[in-house]
């Protein structure tokens, strides 16, 4: 039985008669219009939101249409919402004049909104490095968050995913390897100079890897040989570069000297602009009826000197 004057628990009678269609709805997610002044960019948001013809084709279909995918966001302790996914629509609903936009707002923590966030973004045809890069390292460390503190030795933590490497979960989901994760996370630790230069295509992927390991004073004195050479570096050049970074040796003479040395591809390359060997053809002529001429002139002139040494 049970004791007298126990406290005892009474369902209200919207409870009790409500059913269980009206209770599953009261906690369904909703789409609401929320002002647009009130939505606040995501923390450290590692995609960029630009003004280019993608964004002009976004503006024009809000305006006609509305937006037609809701966002996702989730009350901020300092007022409003933070945007966890759609930005671009945000940017796209004030260039068309709108007030509002149609959000879901979702309670989540800092690491799930951040997983959200991230992979909500990386289904996006085009990303620079440097988005990839910011996202993959931002996605990761929610994802060791998850998994459980990760040691000082163990940059990976192990998960509870059948004993995977939260690293080794997170490379399955994008489908690369881990090592390319990591690669892509060390160009986090370019000085922004250098990253701008490989989101442009000035700088090569690999050897732009091997340059994230020099500390940032030696990073800015590199942009400074690379300025005396007039060049941009080898993987073998950065990698030298590198290891005279960890010898401590990694000066401004030094970095000089090796990005002075000529690379191997321009010694086996001669290149001659299209103004010089114009002129030496008719104006009829396409640039693949002028290759042709030039590898028949040479064919025989490479014949004739053949048979002068043969005499």
């Amino acid at each position: 039985m049970p004791k007298k004057g126990a406290n005892i628990s009474l369902s209200s009678y919207d409870e009790i008669f409500s059913t269980e269609e009206s209770r599953a709805d009261q906690t369904a997610e909703k789409v609401k219009e929320i002002p647009l002044s009130e939505l606040h960019p995501f923390k450290d948001h590692p995609f960029k939101v630009l003004d280019d013809e993608a964004m002009q084709k976004t503006v024009e279909s809000i305006r006609q249409y509305g937006v037609m995918v809701p966002a996702i966001a989730r009350p901020s302790p300092e007022g409003g919402y933070e945007l966890i996914a759609g930005h671009r629509r945000h940017h796209a609903s004030e260039l068309a004049g709108k007030e509002t936009m149609p959000v879901i707002v979702r309670e989540m923590d800092d690491d799930a909104a951040t997983i959200l966030m991230v992979d909500s973004n990386l289904q996006r045809e085009e990303l620079l490095p440097s988005e990839r890069a910011f996202a993959y390292r931002m996605k990761l460390e929610a994802m060791k968050h998850q998994a459980g503190r990760p040691s000082k030795d163990n940059y990976s933590q192990v998960g509870n995913n059948f004993g995977k490497t939260s690293s080794e979960e997170m490379a399955g989901e994008l489908g690369i390897s881990k090592n390319q994760v990591f690669r892509f996370i060390r160009l986090t630790y370019l000085i922004p100079e250098l990253l701008d230069m490989v989101d442009q295509k000035k700088l090569a992927f690999n050897p732009a890897v091997e340059l994230s390991y020099l500390r940032p004073e030696e990073q800015k004195l590199f942009l400074e040989a690379m300025d005396y050479a007039q060049t941009t570096p080898s993987l073998s050049q950065a990698q030298r570069i590198k290891k005279y970074s960890q010898e401590n040796k990694c000066t401004l003479d030094v970095m000089c000297a090796v990005m002075d040395e000529i690379k191997k591809d321009d010694m086996s390359k001669i290149t001659i602009s299209h103004d010089v060997i114009r002129k030496y053809f008719p104006k009829s002529y396409t640039p693949k009826q002028m290759e042709d001429t030039i590898i028949r002139l040479l064919e025989q002139w490479q014949k004739k000197r053949q048979r002068e040494q043969e005499r």
